[in-house]
């Protein structure tokens, strides 16, 4: 059953994955055939709308994921992810429809769909959390962000060749739109036949909240045993967001990275991700409990980031991705097991789709200020206040972190 659930996690990563090459391309560099504002639309107009949709995304999530959370609590996780899988594949339709006519508020009005319906992988993570030991959750947990490295390996590789005419004549843009709507819906066909229900223990509350989402960051506060491992996972999150937010940008601007180079480029660093999610993470989870590889880990992924900010060179990424993709992936893990395990196994759905909420939160408001900080400085700043964000999550666990009793209380 854990295959089925990793699988249906790497095609949904590899349908996002394949878009990464392209969305930059559309908004913020004038110079490529792929770019659709206005000839008399300045550049950093450009990137008010990048940061804009990019925020939208999360927005959306914000709502759904703890909705999403309750109801594969009470109907099962089976059916809930059918549901969303299907409606992720219309979403990158009406994208590459939007492409082709070239109409923003419909590219808007796509990715607050898949906003909605991506908030799902906390469904999944519940799945992973019904049939996983606690003591096992970090290690299947990174199994989650090995299944996504994967897809990221070749996700963008596929998005920039789809893309590229010179391959074949009518590649355009919205090609690799198209095939990510292929791919969702063989991922609902997949979830249907071979995914076998494994919520037992459903709950029978007869109304879902639709605020559930403001109340969740409310409920975070009451939450003792979690609301620093909450704030913490807020702070990271969105330290990492200012980094993805305008990281393609930064390619384009600074290192002069086309299309197909950036897809290279992602698909490498998704090569770095899933070696540390399948094999680092399990590695270190045999020697280390969370709390001491958070301790590094976080302060590990910022200083990462703000060597990117500072290199001017392109070969010293290929440095610094495998140093960034192995904290990060020791961060994620690390916290998701914490947090599975430092709750009750009968509301896992719920545990995770607040974690989820948090995390939207935290990847909300990044892109927007990246927009509003690239118009102001330069397109390389949000990685500056990226790293110093996730400097501000390591050091607040490192300080604050006091888990040593959940911990043996769940490990006997």
């Amino acid at each position: 059953m854990l295959k089925i659930v990793i699988l249906t996690i790497f095609l949904d990563a590899l349908g996002f994955a394949i878009l990464v090459p392209i969305v930059p391309q559309l908004f913020a560099n004038p110079g490529s055939n792929f770019y659709i504002l206005p000839a008399d639309w300045s550049v950093d107009t450009g990137y008010l709308l990048l940061g804009a949709m990019l925020g939208l995304f999360p927005l959306m999530q914000f709502f759904s994921t703890a909705i999403l959370g309750q109801l594969s609590d009470k109907f099962g996780r089976q059916k809930i992810l059918i549901y969303t899988i299907a409606g992720t594949s219309l979403s990158y339709i009406l994208f590459a429809i939007g492409i082709l006519t070239k109409t923003i508020p419909l590219l808007f009005f796509a990715r607050a769909l898949a906003g909605i319906t991506t908030g799902n992988l906390s469904v999944a993570q519940a799945a992973i959390a019904d049939i996983t030991e606690p003591k096992d959750r970090a290690k299947n947990f990174g199994l989650v962000g090995a299944a996504f490295g994967i897809g990221f390996i070749i996700g963008p590789f596929i998005g920039s060749i789809l893309s590229d005419p010179s391959v074949i004549s009518w590649f355009n843009p919205s090609t690799p739109f198209w095939f990510a709507a292929i791919m969702s819906a063989i991922n609902v066909i997949s979830v249907k036949f071979n995914f076998k229900e494994t919520n037992k223990l459903k709950t029978n509350h007869p109304h879902i909240k639709i605020t559930q989402s403001v109340t969740n960051i409310i409920k975070v506060f009451k939450l003792k045993n979690l609301r620093l491992l909450y704030l913490t996972n807020f702070l990271f999150f969105s330290g990492f967001t200012f980094f993805v937010t305008f990281i393609g940008v930064v390619l384009i601007d600074k290192f002069k990275f086309t299309q197909l180079q950036m897809g290279y480029f992602f698909s490498f660093m998704g090569i770095c991700f899933a070696l540390s999610q399948a094999v680092g993470t399990r590695i270190v989870a045999r020697y280390f409990p969370e709390r001491k590889v958070l301790r590094f880990s976080m302060i590990l992924g910022g200083l990462a980031v703000f060597l990117i900010f500072l290199t001017s060179q392109w070969q010293f990424l290929l440095i610094l991705a495998p140093i960034l993709s192995l904290a990060n992936g020791l961060s994620m893990s690390n916290i998701l097991g914490l947090i599975s395990r430092s709750s009750d196994q009968t509301i896992q759905g719920e545990i995770l789709g607040i974690n989820f909420s948090v995390q939207a939160l935290g990847q909300l408001i990044p892109p927007i200020l990246s927009g509003f900080i690239a118009a102001s400085f330069t397109p390389e700043t949000p990685l500056l206040v990226s790293s110093i964000v996730m400097f501000i999550s390591g050091i607040v666990f490192i300080l604050f972190y006091r888990g040593h009793s959940v911990e043996a209380k769940h490990r006997t």
